[in-house]
């Protein structure tokens, strides 16, 4: 993990230019290029060479760059590349000199976001490969997290871009307090980051992602921030869920869209306005031997969708999503989860698949491991293209 207290990551105007030097005599003819080089080695180091030798030595430091680069496991900047090639050539008239703590400030520029002081996305390219291959190589877990910040769109377009930048810091702070030493974090992009976990299982990186996004719930709330700004994650292991880089990130950010779906259909459930429970039904008149009942039973909850027990706690939609139930007596029939909650869930398959009125079942839900239940069904009704929808309670 890059140190708050390295260098500042503030890149030097050289730097700039040599890189947008370089990305021009790419695109420029030979003959240009020889005579805008020969003068300006003799500009930054009192250097007579001729064209082709100005040439034949920008070549050498692009090159340098690239060996340098290779050999530290870190980008190289034009500048420390030039500095070592001129320094080791016999042309060399006035000596170009480079303080230590100047040549890792360039380094840590390099590797770093100037925002966040986390690894860049360069950086989290090549560790993912090198992990990646450590861990094929011997066998041992890796996962990778990318995490976002939920609702980030909202505190720029309220507060202002400073602001949001104040919350991307915090997310950076606290994932360098989370993580463990042998574990890496990078900013990958606006609000996204990332992290790859060695030697971590799905259990031990939900763990961790849990953690980290309470600790920055926490951070965000000591702020006193009016928004409800999170950090929503998603997290794919290998080699459960992949040996390739690429299918690993596209399983981390299909469960991190799945975990805002969820945040999404709770929040809008949570907002949406409370029906009072319906008026009860007046009996017809009874005849006098018939004893009335002194009380009705209260309801804690609106009925469930058909008929059957009613509900006594909210569901949560799981519809969009790749939420599935796999039927234990029969490994080749599932049915999809519509929605679940703390006493159960509702089921949709097809119209022609019989189901007992207990059966167990594998719950498959995006972001919890699988997870094996009891189920007794409460009712059965007609659904939508051919499907029945199957409201079920969980059997202690």
């Amino acid at each position: 993990m890059v140190s708050p207290s390295d260098p500042s990551p503030a890149a030097a105007p050289e730097d700039s230019f040599l890189e947008l030097l370089a990305e021009t005599l790419e695109n420029l003819d030979r003959v240009p290029r020889g005579q805008f080089l020969q003068r300006f080695f003799k500009t930054i180091a009192q250097l007579d060479l001729s064209e082709t030798v100005s040439s034949e030595y920008w070549d050498q430091i692009l090159e340098r760059r690239r060996q340098l680069a290779d050999t530290l496991g870190k980008p190289i900047s034009l500048k420390a590349a030039m500095v070592d090639v001129l320094a080791s050539s016999s042309y060399l008239r006035v000596p170009i000199l480079m303080e230590y703590d100047d040549l890792r400030k360039l380094q840590f520029n390099a590797a770093t976001d100037p925002l966040t002081e986390l690894y860049n996305r360069r950086l989290f390219e090549e560790h993912f490969d090198k992990e990646l291959n450590r861990a094929l190589r011997y066998n041992q877990h890796l996962a990778l997290v990318i995490l976002d910040l939920h609702q980030f769109k909202e505190v720029n377009d309220r507060f202002g871009h400073p602001q949001g930048d104040l919350f991307l810091r915090t997310a950076a702070a606290t994932l360098r307090k989370s993580l463990r030493t042998s574990d890496y974090a990078f900013r990958i992009g606006g609000d996204e980051f990332a992290l790859l976990l060695v030697h971590s299982d799905s259990e031990q990186a939900s763990t961790l992602a849990r953690r980290i996004r309470a600790n920055f719930a926490t951070a965000v709330q000591n702020m006193q921030a009016s928004v409800g700004l999170g950090l929503d994650y998603g997290i794919a292991i290998f080699p459960e869920d992949g040996d390739q880089k690429e299918v690993l990130v596209r399983v981390a950010d299909q469960r991190l869209y799945e975990m805002k779906h969820v945040e999404r259909g709770a929040k809008a459930q949570k907002q949406a306005p409370q029906q009072a429970p319906p008026a009860p039904i007046k009996a017809p008149p009874q005849p006098v031997a018939t004893p009335v009942p002194t009380s009705a039973p209260s309801v804690s909850a609106p009925a469930a969708p058909g008929r059957g027990e009613t509900r006594k706690w909210e569901r949560v939609s799981l519809a969009g999503t790749r939420a599935y139930a796999q039927l234990a007596d029969d490994p080749q029939k599932t049915a999809r989860v519509i929605d679940l909650g703390y006493g159960g869930l509702a089921l949709e398959m097809e119209s022609s698949a019989e189901i007992g009125s207990r059966f167990s079942a594998v719950l498959h839900v995006p972001i919890l491991p699988p997870v094996r239940v009891l189920l007794r069904k409460l009712y059965q009704v007609p659904g939508s293209s051919g499907q029945v929808r199957i409201g079920c309670a969980f059997v202690s």
